[in-house]
């Protein structure tokens, strides 16, 4: 849990002062749905910011520096939930909420 606020803490602060919470929480759930793609795809946790990164994702880069606070919750999930649930989506829902 501690993990999840300190990734929020850090992804709050946006680079641009153009980038609205709507932008920046999709850019978040962006993230964790790469991460849990990653645990789909059975990459090791220890390598997803590498596999992640080669992707050449489209978010800003400071968002691939929370990678390593994400991929501890996600690896943590059961594995039928992995498969199940939209974690980024649900991501998003509750960053929107906040």
């Amino acid at each position: 849990m501690i993990r999840l606020a300190l990734a929020a803490a850090l992804l709050a602060t946006p680079v641009a002062a153009a980038d609205t919470k709507q932008q920046s929480c999709t850019y978040q759930a962006q993230v964790v749905a790469a991460v849990q793609n990653a645990r789909l795809d059975r990459v090791k946790e220890r390598d997803v910011a590498k596999v992640v990164a080669a992707t050449n994702p489209t978010w800003p880069e400071n968002y691939s520096a929370a990678i390593p606070l994400i991929a501890p919750w996600v690896y943590e999930q059961k594995m039928s939930t992995v498969r199940k649930e939209n974690l980024g989506e649900a991501w998003l829902e509750l960053c929107l909420k906040q």
